[in-house]
């Protein structure tokens, strides 16, 4: 059981709305759990964080099987754990709500687990933790028909994420018109690890000032009880960003951990599993500024090493999970069907790394789609890659480059057939 203010389950017709402001008071209250945890007087949980965990520590919202929900006009500030959880919920609107909570660890900003037909529009999340998180706990079930426009979010995780919990999948989720700023992790993560399905997803006009990641989409086998999931027919379109060197969250009283490993930036990266593709990708009208200058003293994968890049198939999905990655701007391993369209990917200050690499890729299309000439030679690496037809070109001097890649700057690897360029 889950301790939270208001609860709710089974009920219908329900109505948070209002001007006022719900303060969960989570700095105070954190601390009051923490000393009890201490003491002894709650079960010791067995994570490696000395805290107590999530189900200890209470919400301010938590509904269960509720339909007919309206959350309005409200402010949900500081909880000690996350604040807002709706479990097999339907029929919600969110509008016009505001979440300001940053007092401790795990502060989601709205999760929704296993409902359907919800709209979230007109609100504003600055969370100690992932902004706006969508979760899948029942394998017979899933997040369908999710709508996500017109937000504004700060966040020291990920602003919008599908995942981790990925048991049934989630379907026809569209997330669009979002502004996000300052935030540690992801602009868009879209995560299926245990066994769900990820499909027709819709991503567009997304505006990210200082991020540590543009999108990042990920199917691993985390759940080893369960059949390996699928991720498939996903459209990210009219997507700005910038990827600075510096980190996004300062300023929060819980910022992102530090990682395990050393890293250079992080390109948006599509990473399936051998034998089990990430399908149909569309990446369209993207504009992604990275900060560069690179050094291969904080982190180096030879090209002709690609394969020492980690697969971590039963690792919690994280853009930063595989450590370094050997390109600048896109990484691409174990997909099928990805199309690049208007692409413009740009660096501050010089990288050693190549722009893309794509690692046992089925079926490439990248017209009209543009890098920065301050990119590592090769600027392209092709490893086992099957039918690809490429139009890559140069920004030189801020212009593009009407002359297209020359094949001297392309490294091919393995087996690769049916590749052209012009």
């Amino acid at each position: 059981d889950w301790y939270a203010l208001i609860l709710a389950n089974g009920q219908h017709n329900i109505a948070i709305t209002g001007k006022g402001t719900i303060n969960g008071q989570g700095r105070d209250l954190a601390k009051n759990v923490y000393q009890m945890w201490k003491a002894g007087l709650l079960p010791q949980n067995a994570k490696k964080y000395d805290r107590p965990d999530e189900r200890q520590r209470p919400q301010i919202i938590e509904m269960t099987n509720c339909q007919n929900v309206d959350i309005q006009d409200v402010t949900l500030k500081d909880a000690a754990c996350w604040v807002q959880t709706y479990h097999d919920c339907r029929d919600m609107l969110f509008d016009n709500i505001r979440v300001e909570s940053t007092a401790y660890w795990n502060n989601d900003g709205l999760d929704l687990v296993d409902c359907q037909n919800v709209i979230v529009k007109n609100s504003h999340f600055n969370t100690a933790d992932d902004a706006i998180c969508l979760k899948s706990q029942d394998s017979k079930s899933s997040c369908n028909n999710i709508l996500i426009e017109k937000c504004t979010i700060r966040s020291s995780a990920s602003a919008v994420k599908l995942g981790t919990a990925s048991y049934g999948g989630f379907k026809n989720i569209t997330i669009r018109k979002i502004k996000i700023y300052d935030t540690f992790r992801s602009a868009i993560a879209l995560e299926c690890v245990d066994g769900g399905v990820l499909e027709d997803i819709f991503v567009e006009n997304i505006v990210a000032n200082n991020v540590g990641n543009a999108f990042f989409i990920r199917l691993g086998h985390r759940n080893q009880a369960k059949p390996i999931g699928v991720v498939k027919n996903i459209s990210i379109k009219n997507i700005k960003a910038n990827i600075l060197n510096a980190k996004p969250d300062k300023g929060y009283e819980m910022q992102g951990p530090k990682p395990d490993e050393r890293y250079n930036l992080q390109p948006a990266s599509i990473v399936g599993l051998p034998d089990h593709y990430i399908q149909n990708i569309t990446l369209e009208n993207i504009d992604i500024l990275y900060g560069g200058n690179a050094s291969k003293d904080t982190a180096y994968v030879a090209l002709d090493s690609l394969q020492n890049v980690p697969e971590r198939e039963k690792d919690y999905p994280e853009f930063d999970m595989f450590g370094e990655l050997p390109s600048w701007a896109l990484y691409a391993r174990h997909t099928e069907g990805v199309t690049l369209k208007n692409v413009n990917l740009k660096l501050k200050k010089g990288d050693f790394r190549p722009a893309f690499v794509f690692d046992d890729v089925k079926k490439i299309s990248a017209t009209k789609t543009f890098f920065d000439d301050k990119s590592g030679l090769p600027h392209v690496v092709l490893k086992n890659v099957q039918k690809g037809h490429f139009n890559l070109k140069q920004i030189k001097g801020g212009n593009r480059e009407s002359e297209s890649l020359k094949d001297r700057r392309i490294l091919r690897l393995g087996v690769c057939s049916d590749i052209d360029f012009d």
